[in-house]
């Protein structure tokens, strides 16, 4: 049966507008509401709760969500119905008839994430379990609007034929890209590549895909990915770091994505740095790229740093100490300032060295600013290098199937 979905409006690649139209807010709360018209939240709530849980009955589905028995009846045979969860045996050893447990249905529904970067491009395809069915990322350096298309286009072609995930239950597509992405300073930016700045992202893609599109900042991309799939199952507030070739941020507090007034809260890359330029001109690839640079040195992608030998090794060393200086001050201000659980570093920096980065910070904190009423771990991301195209695939989850504060605002008052 073909799955059904809301066609969301394609959003303007401005902030303020990505905030209005598509500004979806993760719920961690797994309370339902009573409310008449508010069928489509609740069932959103009770499909959360079952794909959270490690298969779950109707009885603890009416104890977390506080809705009626005959409400998760109902909910629960419409999902069923729907192909989005699926009976996963019987539960037994307590009093009466034993309970029907249910699981989330991976193959339940896909969505399809990219992302778009200063050089690269990935994509990626996902089911509802969270599980990454394919994975393609192209190392290319300052790709033009129609490279782009063309390339996901091939990707998206290859993903069908595969088999890899089911066509008729595809939600949607999602595009992550930096703001700006034509407008900043990198080097080796050619003459030209600003034409990303007019550019209506979501008409290119509608132009040859027959699904919505969505878009989003990378950063907040990453970090609501983050948020649904990785380490937001166990921080509800946390401070995301983007490093890819520039510097990226996203904030969420307590499971919700926060935007800001003008959808560009979490900007860090914009701070200045100790050397007076912005903090992304020195923790960035680009900046790690420039220091190679510097020395005659180069890597063909960011895999490479990880298995380097000297003199390169030495080079990331240099970064990686200079890097973890730089943001001492930016991140006491974020856990002044919003006091989050965690900060998370993801991004195409290899695993490894994110590991060593996060270390380096936490030392220089511990060692360099005294009397913070709280400092929290700099850890790696879960989702780490594909988390911006993650995210991506996810926008068409947040609009359909996964809950949202807004849905129920929308629900309620229409």
């Amino acid at each position: 049966m073909k799955i059904e979905y809301r066609n969301n409006r394609a959003a303007s690649a401005t902030g303020s507008e990505r905030g209005d139209e598509r500004g979806t807010r993760l719920a961690t709360s797994l309370s339902g509401t009573n409310l008449a018209r508010a069928g489509d939240y609740n069932q959103r709530i009770v499909l959360q709760a079952v794909r959270l849980a490690d298969h779950i009955t109707r009885a603890e589905i009416v104890e977390q969500t506080g809705l009626t028995v005959p409400t998760i009846a109902n909910i629960t045979n419409r999902l069923l119905e729907r192909g989005l969860i699926l009976g996963a045996g019987k539960r037994s050893g307590a009093r009466g008839q034993p309970a029907l447990r249910f699981a989330i249905n991976p193959d339940g529904c896909f969505g399809i994430g990219v992302n778009i970067d200063r050089d690269h491009v990935s994509v990626v395809s996902l089911d509802l379990a969270g599980n990454v069915r394919t994975r393609a990322t192209r190392e290319i350096a300052f790709p033009m609007p129609d490279q782009v298309v063309a390339h996901v286009r091939a990707v998206v072609d290859d993903i069908l034929a595969s088999g890899a995930i089911d066509e008729s239950r595809i939600l949607g597509i999602g595009v992550a890209l930096p703001d700006a992405l034509g407008s900043v300073a990198l080097p080796h930016r050619p003459e030209g590549y600003e034409i990303w700045n007019a550019v209506d992202v979501a008409g290119l893609f509608a132009a040859v895909m027959p699904w919505p599109v969505y878009l989003d900042n990378d950063a907040a991309a990453a970090a609501i990915g983050e948020a649904q799939f990785g380490a937001g199952l166990l921080y509800s507030s946390f401070f995301y770091m983007l490093l890819t070739a520039g510097l990226g941020g996203g904030l969420v507090i307590d499971g919700s994505y926060y935007r800001g007034a003008t959808g560009r809260s979490g900007e860090i890359g914009f701070l200045p740095s100790s050397g007076g330029q912005m903090l992304q001109d020195s923790v960035s690839l680009s900046g790690l790229y420039a220091m190679l640079e510097a020395d005659g040195l180069a890597v063909a992608s960011p895999d490479e740093l990880e298995t380097a030998a000297s003199p390169i090794a030495a080079v990331v060393d240099r970064w990686i100490a200079q890097a973890a200086d730089d943001l001492v001050v930016p991140l006491a201000a974020v856990n002044c300032l919003v006091n989050p659980e965690a900060v998370l570093i993801g991004g195409r920096l290899p695993a490894a060295l994110i590991e060593r980065l996060a270390m380096a910070v936490n030392n220089r904190l511990a060692a360099s600013v005294s009397g913070l009423p709280s400092r929290a771990p700099v850890i790696r991301a879960d989702l780490a290098a594909d988390a911006p195209a993650v995210g991506a695939a996810i926008l068409p989850f947040n609009d359909a199937v996964f809950p949202s504060d807004m849905i129920l605002m929308k629900v309620s008052h229409d």
